[in-house]
């Protein structure tokens, strides 16, 4: 393969990512984790399925990131969930502390890759990167509003008894309750949902979609959602590496659009060679400019907790 990608962290998520990557022999990929042999068993694992997959990608497993050097894409998975007894201050500031140094020991093997990142709080987690990175505000970009359209879109599907190939939706705003899904925006074959279902309905997808993530956190007991993010994460890496131009909802750094300054915040964006290459700005209403300012807001007091904690 002539592209290289690699993720940072070796859970679910990552793993989940490195396969797919694989499969759609997208580029080689390097598999990293602090925990020893995780990342070489998964990696030994996945290059065994290779010939009954019939992709030709090299994928290696490591627990330093020499391997990783002149990656194309970065793709950040670290991080801890929350546990018993754990406030939300802890985990902010451990994951801010992962995230601080994967992102500059990376950034030092790949100067000129591009940084997705797909770790939890996401918003916040961006902004760590950005800083600890020094790149460019278009190469560190947020996975979020591709994973949260999608659950819009497969709930679209279910509820309309369609193809999910023929639902597109938006979602923007920060990865979390805050998040703003826009029906206006969210069609069936070019349909816009409006004209398909009530109000009623429309509400409460729309509820569904911002506590996606919690719906299956409760479902599973232990453990929270990877196949869905992992193919976000993908399609995120496949537009960058075919240089395809496609406008995807992500979390971008704001320095003046939608009326936010100095923040990541998700927004649709064009996605190719140089990462975030356009920031599209469409027409909202005063009631959705107004829930993604709400939502600006709530990532806003993330990123003052993160200084605090710093």
């Amino acid at each position: 393969m002539d592209k290289k990608v690699t993720v940072i962290g070796a859970g679910n998520v990552g793993a989940t990512t490195a396969q797919r990557l694989a499969e759609k022999e997208l580029c080689d990929v390097v598999l990293i984790d602090i925990a020893d042999g995780m990342p070489q068993g998964k990696a030994l694992d996945l290059l065994e399925a290779a010939p009954i997959e019939k992709h030709d990608a090299s994928i290696r497993g490591a627990n330093t990131y020499e391997a990783s050097a002149g990656s194309d894409i970065i793709i950040i998975t670290a991080g801890i969930p929350r546990k018993p007894g754990m406030s939300r201050d802890d985990l902010i500031k451990t994951n801010m502390n992962i995230m601080k140094n994967v992102t500059a020991e990376a950034a030092e093997q790949s100067p000129n890759a591009i940084i997705i990142i797909v770790s939890n709080p996401l918003d916040a987690m961006c902004h760590v990167a950005y800083d600890a990175s020094g790149f460019s505000k278009n190469r560190v970009i947020g996975m979020a509003g591709v994973l949260d359209s999608a659950r819009f879109r497969a709930f679209i599907s279910m509820e309309l008894d369609v193809s999910v190939e023929n639902t597109h939706a938006f979602v923007l705003g920060g990865h979390g309750d805050t998040m703003v899904p826009l029906p206006r925006y969210s069609t069936v074959a070019g349909i816009p949902i409006t004209e398909l279902m009530s109000a009623e309905r429309i509400e409460a997808l729309v509820d569904r979609t911002r506590k996606g993530g919690g719906e299956i956190v409760s479902l599973l007991k232990t453990g929270s959602a990877f196949y869905a993010p992992s193919s976000a994460a993908v399609e995120m890496a496949e537009a960058i590496l075919k240089d395809k131009k496609k406008i995807l909802p992500c979390a971008a750094y704001l320095e003046g659009e939608y009326g936010i300054n100095g923040l990541f915040i998700g927004v649709p964006v064009k996605l190719g060679a140089n990462g975030i290459e356009d920031i599209i700005q469409i027409k909202l209403t005063d009631s959705e400019n107004a829930a993604l300012q709400k939502s600006a807001d709530a990532v806003t007091g993330l990123v003052e907790d993160l200084k605090k904690l710093a």
